[in-house]
């Protein structure tokens, strides 16, 4: 299932998930998504909080990277959610940016409830998250 215009998309994620958001990264791309990842996008003398900042609020979708390691360990993804947040917050309702991905069983922070997940170990759950994609790029 490609999509039919890149959507830019930021990945927010533990970095302890790195091996399994990669693998996400390499669909997304080949599926025509214009995928934003720190360990691709960033290059050496940055200022990686300036560019993290501006990527997300650069992005048309922000996918969270859930997982137990997400929810358990402390880290810049907390802020990087923050801004997301800040950005969702000022979006007319309805629309599609936060999207809640668990890449395993594991709880969904109490900022995300509010959106519906997807679960990416589900059968079709990798075809859910394309198709709300698609359905984001159909109302740009």
């Amino acid at each position: 299932m490609k999509l039919l215009r890149p959507l830019r998309i930021f990945l927010l994620h533990a970095r302890s998930d790195e091996e399994a958001v990669a693998r996400l990264y390499n669909r997304l791309v080949k599926a025509g998504a214009n995928v934003w990842l720190d360990r691709k996008n960033l290059r050496p003398g940055q200022d990686w909080q300036s560019e993290i900042h501006q990527a997300i609020h650069s992005s048309d979708i922000v996918i969270v990277c859930l997982s137990k390691r997400f929810n358990e360990q402390g880290g810049y993804r907390h802020e990087e959610l923050r801004i997301a947040l800040e950005k969702a917050n000022l979006l007319p309702d309805g629309t599609i940016f936060m999207i809640p991905l668990r890449m395993e069983e594991c709880d969904t922070p109490q900022p995300l409830l509010r959106w519906q997940r997807v679960d990416l170990f589900e059968t079709n759950g990798y075809k859910e998250l394309l198709a709300a994609l698609k359905e984001q790029i159909a109302l740009m």
